[in-house]
């Protein structure tokens, strides 16, 4: 059975879904003509579009299910298509190029907008730090200084908070967006004074700029908002695909427990399905609270991913991102992911 990896660099968004549409996605979208595998438990196979992130998070559960088979278990022919953000994958979800993706915290506003589903919570992220130049010792010292951040992002998201508690805006700085590879070089060369951003590609800068100050992470916020990273499906695969989210979902949730119980053997998979160095994946690993399948099905069934998910909702009411606060069960399918499992 077929499984393929495409690497899609980002430009304007626009330009990148075009590209998938027309160069990166394998496959009919519905029903494969491949035959099912040898110990396959369906007689027929789908044909799965799903977006990646090439980091520890966004890579560690499709890698394991590449090794271990999973997606010929389930009957699944899977093309998987290598993006830089999560918002690329929404806009990609919301034209039917992708079926499934990943996002980061900072983009989990997009589905609570409408635009896709939440289907399977996968870590607790605690990567994101705002940086600074040495010398600049303090948020409070950022004011009229030039800050990039990747919009819409994990990025996005912790420097909006760390700015809120030192009783800030970004209007008191000088805040530019910035795809995440021009943020590497920026901060690298000193063209910019601080950025908020991420490991691993925080730990590229450091090669360059050793004395990087750390003026605020992930667990700074911890007691009021917590940054789950999740996978996403698009608005018309969750209502008319019943079938291959089933499917996708018990892949996902067998490579779940596989990580957990397996987290140095999933480590070296993710380095090797990205050829990345392993020692950075295992860095990044170090950066992620990794949540067993018992957890994950006991935090939705008892509300607390509601809970965190409505925290996440007041935060983009409160940062312009939404207008209104919405309900998780109008965009996390938890039930789905639990069914999954029966």
């Amino acid at each position: 059975m077929r499984f393929s990896r495409k690497l899609l660099g980002t430009a304007a968004v626009g330009a990148a879904v075009a590209l998938l549409a027309t160069g990166c996605a394998g496959g009919s979208g519905g029903s494969g003509a491949s035959e099912p595998a040898a110990g396959s438990e369906y007689e027929d196979v789908l044909d799965v579009n799903f977006g990646y992130i090439p980091d520890f998070n966004g890579t560690s559960l499709l890698a394991v299910a590449e090794d271990q088979g999973l997606w010929d278990k389930y009957g699944l022919d899977v093309t998987a298509t290598s993006f830089t953000n999560g918002p690329l994958q929404i806009q990609a979800l919301g034209t039917g190029d992708l079926d499934f993706g990943y996002i980061g915290p900072g983009a989990m506003w997009l589905p609570a907008s409408g635009q896709a589903k939440v289907v399977a919570i996968n870590t607790l992220g605690q990567a994101d730090r705002v940086v600074a130049q040495a010398g600049i010792d303090s948020v409070e010292d950022l004011k009229g200084k030039t800050v990039a951040f990747p919009e819409g992002t994990s990025g996005d998201m912790i420097l909006t908070l760390a700015l809120e508690e030192a009783g800030m805006t970004k209007a008191d700085i000088n805040a530019v967006p910035m795809e995440p590879s021009a943020i590497v070089a920026a901060l690298s060369s000193k063209q910019v004074d601080g950025a908020g951003f991420w490991y691993p590609a925080l730990a590229t800068v450091e090669q360059q700029v050793p004395d990087l100050e750390e003026l605020a992470k992930n667990q700074d916020f911890e007691d009021t908002v917590a940054f789950p990273t999740a996978f996403v499906a698009g608005n018309d695969v969750v209502a008319d695909e019943p079938e291959k989210v089933d499917r996708v979902l018990k892949a996902l949730r067998d490579a779940i427990a596989f990580r957990a119980e397996n987290t140095d053997e999933a480590i070296q998979l993710t380095a090797q399905f990205s050829a990345l160095d392993p020692a950075q994946v295992e860095a990044d690993a170090g950066n992620v609270q990794i949540l067993s399948l018992e957890e994950l099905d006991q935090l939705t069934e008892d509300g607390t991913v509601n809970t965190w998910l409505s925290g996440m909702v007041d935060y983009f009411v409160q940062a312009g991102k939404l207008p209104a606060p919405v309900d998780p069960a109008e965009f996390y399918t938890g039930d789905l992911f639990v069914q999954a499992g029966e």
